[in-house]
């Protein structure tokens, strides 16, 4: 089976939908997911993640599932409400309400915890901002999505009576495709939130390896694809990555 972890076009996060780069991403995303056999689309229930399906089941003439674990992962924290993590999440803009993802790698990188399989879920930033139990939503709804079409999660693999070669698309976002990605990987989600980037539309592809009978593992064979951006001539939107050089002003910090 091919799982497509899929990012909403550039965003106007204050409107929650689409800047017009933005929805020229969705309509080239839309030109290539045409020609795609998907099975089954699902998507966000916010207007970002929508905004950008939309174009690809007009053309399709298909519907979408919403499911609303599939939200952005709304961990969330005020970094000054704690001594630890006051200068963690940096202090070029108001730290109040950080997304819990959003940290400094001189922290990060210095906080093994963060970065160990479980360890995370006793880390200071995952218990002051309801991790934990956010990320456990995540991982009962894939659980249940991908025991839909065929995939029941048994220990740290999934077992199939008869795997398959189903698409499935997720019409989603960034913070939270890293937490499906760390929980099918069993990795920690902060090392993926902090070292992987998945531009606006970018396609992620998994696919099922079924190398014993019945028992499936995903694996990846594209992340952050944008190649359908390149081949309408648009490149890739800046949103969810940093400065590339600390004097550079134009791009956040």
């Amino acid at each position: 089976m091919k799982l497509l972890l899929i990012r909403h076009g550039d965003p106007d996060y204050e409107i929650d939908s689409l800047t017009e780069k933005g929805h020229r991403e969705a309509q080239l995303l839309a030109e290539k997911m045409q020609h795609v056999p998907v099975k089954a689309f699902y998507v966000s229930p916010l207007g970002r993640a929508r905004a950008t399906i939309d174009y690809t089941l007009k053309k399709t003439g298909r519907e979408a599932t919403i499911l609303d674990w599939m939200e952005e992962f709304p961990a969330t924290l005020n970094p000054q409400e704690s001594i630890g993590l006051k200068n963690a999440y940096g202090t070029h803009k108001n730290t109040v309400n950080r997304v819990v993802w959003d940290m400094l790698p001189e922290y990060w990188m210095n906080h093994p915890e963060l970065c160990t399989k479980d360890g995370w879920r006793t880390s200071e930033a995952a218990l002051m901002s309801g991790m934990p139990e956010l990320y456990d939503r995540v991982a009962k709804g894939l659980d249940e999505l991908l025991a839909s079409h065929g995939y029941c999660r048994e220990g740290k693999l999934y077992h199939t009576e008869k795997g398959n070669e189903d698409t499935i698309a997720l019409y989603c976002h960034f913070g939270v495709s890293c937490v499906m990605l760390s929980y099918l990987w069993g990795i920690s989600p902060f090392s993926l939130w902090h070292s992987l980037m998945m531009a606006p539309t970018s396609v992620t592809e998994l696919v099922t390896e079924e190398r014993e009978k019945g028992k499936a593992y995903f694996r990846a064979t594209r992340i952050g694809d944008v190649s359908h951006l390149y081949a309408g001539g648009e490149e890739p939107a800046f949103a969810g990555r940093y400065c590339e050089t600390y004097d550079n002003w134009e791009e956040r910090h």
